[in-house]
């Protein structure tokens, strides 16, 4: 390998997990306010998947995936300040366009990120970023949670859901969490005040009163859950729901419902920080994989049974 080259899990086709390969590609270099990170760690994501399989955001391969980066700084481009060579940052840079995570070496804007909170090590660090980003952001800029509002979040073991049960926790909400009864004592321990199996509950048909709901599931889930939302509340759905039919429903009862985006956000990355740094949120780690067994990571996550966060360890 050159001096000037990275290894990297990149795709020539959509498909299965199957076309994720090991390959070798040039290393980019810092633009004007931009840092280039040596890659520690890269954290999975179901957006991560749905792209390798039907191109998303970023359309047609060639493409290298992944937007969670926890590493150091190797170089800073013109104009950056905030960051010298050998500091250890983190962030979701450029999402939703292509970041390239899945590799060695990722050059962003300087401003899409935060320094690494310590005491977490690069594998949960790197678990972090979209996740928690998505969770903060549909919580309290979208949500604008108070204390003693009641949250209803569906998949509460997922990776942005074991994460929001954390924060609505920490905002004084009380949190009502779906997941299997195999994970109910974890999730209790993360702060959620009412566990339901959905396997065992219709969770839509007995829940009602809440304030906010977050739907990490999509589909149907985003119109049945409407029953569980008082007058006015706000409901997010994060996989991106038929809004033709669930809007106008929800508009009927004055409550806020639709699909959000998670954006990068340096501010956000600093709250994320303050909450780690106070014991308040903690990333849960279902297993972290080499880069080169990234198609073994999407199939592990694609199975939707894993509690907390997959990461691939790249340095």
């Amino acid at each position: 390998m050159s001096e000037k080259a990275m290894r990297a899990i990149s795709q020539d086709v959509l498909g299965g997990a199957e076309v994720l390969k090991v390959t070798e590609l040039e290393r980019p270099e810092p633009g004007v306010g931009e840092v280039l990170v040596r890659v520690s760690a890269a954290g999975v994501n179901p957006i991560d998947w749905k792209t390798r399989e039907q191109g998303a955001f970023l359309g047609r391969p060639p493409f290298v995936l992944g937007w969670d980066v926890s590493g150091v700084v190797e170089a800073v481009g013109l104009g950056v300040r905030m960051f010298e060579p050998g500091d250890e940052i983190y962030g979701m840079p450029l999402f939703p366009a292509e970041a390239g995570a899945y590799a060695e070496y990722v050059a962003a804007p300087a401003r899409h990120f935060a320094v690494k909170p310590t005491g977490l090590s690069h594998v949960q660090t790197a678990a972090l970023p979209l996740a928690a980003l998505t969770a903060r952001q549909a919580l309290v800029d979208v949500g604008r949670l108070h204390p003693g509002q009641r949250v209803l979040i569906h998949g509460g073991a997922g990776g942005v859901g074991h994460l929001a049960v954390q924060i609505a926790s920490a905002l004084g909400a009380h949190v009502i969490a779906t997941g299997r009864g195999a994970k109910h004592q974890t999730l209790r321990e993360l702060g959620a005040d009412e566990l339901i199996d959905f396997t065992q509950v219709d969770v839509n048909a007995t829940v009602r009163e809440v304030d906010f709901v977050l739907d990490t599931l999509g589909g149907r889930n985003t119109f049945e859950t409407l029953a569980t939302l008082k007058d006015g509340g706000t409901l997010v759905s994060l996989p991106g729901p038929d809004e033709n039919a669930v809007i106008p429903e929800a508009a009927k009862r004055g409550i806020k419902a639709g699909f959000m985006l998670v954006q990068p956000d340096r501010t956000g990355l600093l709250e994320i920080n303050e909450l780690v740094k106070s014991g308040k949120l903690r990333p849960l780690i279902q297993q972290d994989f080499p880069l080169e067994q990234a198609a073994d990571a999407h199939r592990l996550g694609e199975n939707g049974s894993t509690l907390g966060k997959i990461v691939l360890t790249v340095a």
